[in-house]
């Protein structure tokens, strides 16, 4: 989960408490430590690394946990997040790049089932040797955890940058629509300029996090549930229009493994 959060205020300093950008970053760093898959404190490493039975959750990791399984259920697997122990082994969570032994791919797969995952009040269970990974909701939660925290500060614009997520508090100050630039997966330029207001921006892409393989193929971090292995149905990015930031990402990602024909089907 990509920590680089940056946010823009809009309002005349006067305006807002000195402490709010300390409150911001309180937020943020306590859900990073709640929701991490590789903080040994984190709930999320206790529950994967089994080291307490019933792990009791903290109500902001059972609301993400709850909203993934919910979401992997209405998308029929396309966001999986038991993907965990398929995408550490292809290198994305390590750094330690590798194109998977076939074998081994088909070996963590039976660890991918998000079906498998009881959450129970604030208890979750997961079967041995599941992982979960909480990576393509979590930053959208914690955009949408900011904009609560600016509305009750009376905050009436803002603009926050979570690195592919941005995430609008109403207009600009002017009372003009945001222009939100929409990169080209190709290259450098962007492919068209959205206006917009009080809504998330979240795109998901092959561009951004990948590799180039021994074979000089590149493999990026969308994993396919059932395959084990990159989405590759001929998109290279996918950007949600939405009202909340969790929902963007966790779309962003769906649809883009699921595919061209289906994506736009499910949209519809």
């Amino acid at each position: 989960m990509d920590t680089q959060i940056s946010w823009v205020i809009y309002e005349k300093p006067s305006l807002y408490p000195l402490d709010l950008n300390e409150k911001i970053k309180t937020r943020i760093n306590e859900l990073v430590k709640l929701l991490s898959v590789t903080d040994e404190n984190s709930e999320i490493y206790k529950v994967n690394h089994h080291q307490e039975r019933d792990i009791k959750l903290s109500k902001d990791t059972k609301n993400v946990v709850l909203f993934a399984l919910q979401m992997a259920e209405k998308t029929n697997g396309a966001l999986e997040p038991t993907i965990y122990l398929v995408l550490r082994e292809w290198g994305f969570t390590t750094g330690k790049y590798q194109i998977p032994d076939e074998t081994k791919i088909r070996d963590l797969l039976n660890y991918v089932d998000y079906r498998k995952v009881s959450l129970k009040e604030n208890q979750i269970y997961l079967p041995d040797g599941m992982q979960i990974d909480l990576g393509a909701v979590a930053k959208g939660y914690i955009g949408d955890e900011i904009i609560k925290i600016l509305k009750a500060n009376n905050i009436s614009s803002a603009l926050i940058n979570l690195g592919g997520n941005v995430q609008l508090l109403g207009t600009k100050p002017n009372g003009d629509l945001w222009n939100i630039g929409l990169k080209s997966p190709n290259s450098q330029d962007y492919i068209g300029i959205l206006r917009l207001a009080d809504c998330a921006i979240v795109t998901s892409g092959n561009y951004e996090r990948y590799f180039i393989g021994e074979d000089n193929k590149r493999y990026w971090h969308i994993l396919d549930g059932k395959t084990g292995k990159p989405a590759d149905k001929h998109i290279n990015s996918v950007t949600i229009v939405t009202k909340q930031g969790k929902l963007g990402d966790a779309l962003s990602t769906a649809l883009f493994v699921m595919g061209v024909d289906e994506a736009i089907n499910y949209w519809k």
